[in-house]
């Protein structure tokens, strides 16, 4: 079958379906056994080695793609490779040959066009280094990129193809791919413009139908890049435009056999029923190529000529495979490139500067960002997070590399007009989202999860886990406030004055430098916190940056050539004599140190 949808890239969350069925021919075999592999979320990490923190990984592609040349050489079995999306974003070889070296193939486009995927969808972080890169990668790919609920606003039709047929010995599979609806919430609107994302589960809907009609499938297999968790950020499962709503589809949208998921980054392994009683497979793997996902179907042919099926899935430890060797030799000059890019030197550094900070008060490590952010800009105000949980950078040359640290990812910076009070109730958002309300010293000062039993919740690492991503704990440059944690969330800001001096009114219109996830509705601060319709945030957009705001502190770094990092204390967590013991307790849970 051959389709006529024009492609696009898109990087949101991506959902994709695959739906094996069956050719009435003689080549049909008795029995068959399909194996199919998924990666998703790989962000960049195709060699093991860490290039931001200039250390050996034991896991890979590199890695994977030993894996998956295994599988293939095992006799009695077809092998069918798919990724899951959010490549193309998170690694700095991935940025080199994102904007750097541009003048051939992209190391994704050979790695995976070497490793013989089938098929991929498109994820968000796909999306967001902007169309000239997804475009590039798309036409180079020996595979389709796929995504059917992003629709040209112009034609009606899937801006990306919508499902790839794969022939195995007689047997067809067709990959439907669908996409998260939320890109619009976190990306600048032209790395998506001309682009409507449809709802998931209505988008599966239409296309299992379709797909059904044309190509009787025998086996349906979802390759969802969406995570699981249909609840996340507030949201049900009536919420429209689910941004995770893979068990929603495979609940509510009967046919599908198997779902692979993604964008969570989380393991997931389960099973569900779906409204017509039948059951079905959940998998998705970590993210980084730290996981596989593994569906293995056998197919028995009944005297109806129908399959009779028998599903299984697991998850595998990529750690405990070896980097392929023919793999690394062959694309070693690409490594090696990117290698000497990252330790370009970019500025002194006169003192140690670390993270661990960040989370108990202004720190240095986030003043950085802030003085960047208003420097370019010229705002009266700087909003950010750390996009780094646990670094140090010693004192001497700043690299390339570091830049990584401070920026993972290819935000743009904004500046937006704000209103007083928006800006304080931005500030009581994020305060609710970071600290705990204590009522003694002996409480925990940050906001930890909590388990069934309602004690502090550990992590993969055996440590406390905060309750909400630390990249959505945004601080505040350029005014002197405090956060007042005995009082319960949302009494908790008092704003004094700006560090210039200046009154700071609620009722007057300030201008804010801040990056495009936030400035776009990522984390929610300003539509939930500051209370801004999303429709409205794109009119409080007053300048956007044609570049990153990594490749902005590069520039910004090289003219200032010596940085001495200082917290300026703008602001504090209060009351000091509670806080000071806690941070002691709250910095042992989250890091283990002192």
């Amino acid at each position: 079958m051959t389709m006529n949808f024009r492609p696009l890239y898109l990087m949101l969350a991506a959902v994709g379906f695959i739906i094996i069925t069956s050719c009435q021919n003689s080549h049909r075999p008795d029995n068959i056994t399909i194996k199919i592999i998924e990666t998703t979320d790989i962000h960049g990490a195709i060699f093991p080695h860490d290039l931001i923190n200039d250390e050996a990984l034991d896991f890979s592609l590199a890695h994977i793609a030993g894996f998956v040349k295994k599988q293939r050489s095992t006799p009695g079995q077809e092998v069918i490779l798919l990724d899951n999306g959010d490549i193309l974003q998170g690694d700095p070889v991935i940025y080199f040959y994102n904007f750097i070296k541009t003048d051939e193939p992209h190391i994704v486009s050979r790695v995976m066009n070497e490793m013989q995927y089938d098929a991929a969808t498109v994820g968000n972080h796909d999306i967001e280094p902007g169309p000239d890169v997804y475009n590039r990668i798309r036409k180079e790919f020996s595979f389709p990129f796929l995504a059917a609920n992003a629709v040209d606003k112009n034609s009606g039709e899937p801006f990306f193809e919508p499902y790839k047929i794969i022939k195995r010995q007689g047997v067809k599979i067709a990959v439907l791919g669908l996409i998260t609806p939320a890109i619009p919430k976190w990306l600048p609107e032209n790395t998506w413009q001309g682009i409507e994302f449809q709802d998931m589960i209505e988008s599966a809907k239409k296309w299992v139908a379709i797909i059904q009609d044309k190509e009787k499938p025998d086996l349906v297999i979802g390759l969802f890049h969406a995570g699981v968790d249909y609840t996340y950020a507030g949201q049900n499962a009536d919420t429209p435009f689910n941004e995770n709503a893979s068990q929603l589809i495979a609940e509510q949208v009967p046919g599908f056999d198997v779902v692979f998921v993604g964008h969570d980054h989380k393991s997931n392994h389960k099973t569900v029923t779906n409204t017509n009683g039948d059951e079905v497979l959940i998998l998705g793997s970590r993210n980084n190529a730290r996981q596989v996902a593994v569906a293995t179907i056998q197919m028995n042919l009944t005297q109806d000529n129908i399959y009779a099926k028998e599903i299984s899935g697991e998850l595998l430890e990529i750690s405990e495979q070896k980097a392929d060797e023919e793999f690394m030799a062959k694309f070693d000059l690409y490594l090696q490139r990117a290698k000497v890019w990252v330790a370009e030197p970019v500025a002194g550094i006169t003192t140690y500067l670390s993270t661990y900070p960040v989370l108990f008060g202004d720190a240095a490590f986030t003043d950085i960002v802030h003085q960047v952010q208003l420097d370019i800009t010229g705002a009266d105000i700087s909003f950010t997070s750390s996009q780094s949980f646990e670094l140090e950078i010693d004192e001497g040359i700043l690299t390339v590399r570091d830049m990584f640290k401070f920026q993972r990812y290819e935000n743009k910076l904004y500046t937006m007009t704000l209103t007083g009070q928006e800006i304080r109730d931005f500030l009581e958002y994020s305060a609710g989202l970071w600290f705990n309300q204590m009522s003694s010293e002996s409480d925990n000062m940050l906001l930890f999860r909590k388990d069934a039993e309602g004690n502090i919740a550990l992590g993969s690492n055996s440590r406390a886990s905060l309750a909400n991503p630390f990249w959505n704990l945004d601080s505040a440059e350029g005014l002197i406030y405090t956060v007042d944690v005995s009082r319960p969330a949302g009494q908790r800001i008092s704003i004094s004055q700006f560090v210039n001096g200046n009154l700071f009114l609620l009722n007057e219109t300030y201008s804010v430098a801040i990056n495009s996830y936030r400035g776009n509705g990522g984390g929610e601060h300003l539509t939930i916190g500051s209370g801004i319709p999303q429709a409205e945030l794109k009119n409080r957009i007053t300048y956007e940056s044609e570049k990153d705001i990594r490749w902005l502190m590069i520039d910004w770094l090289k003219d200032k050539k010596t940085l001495t990092p200082l917290a300026n204390n703008n602001w504090k967590v209060i009351p000091e004599q509670w806080t000071a013991k806690a941070t002691v307790r709250d910095r042992l849970l989250l890091f283990g140190v002192e």
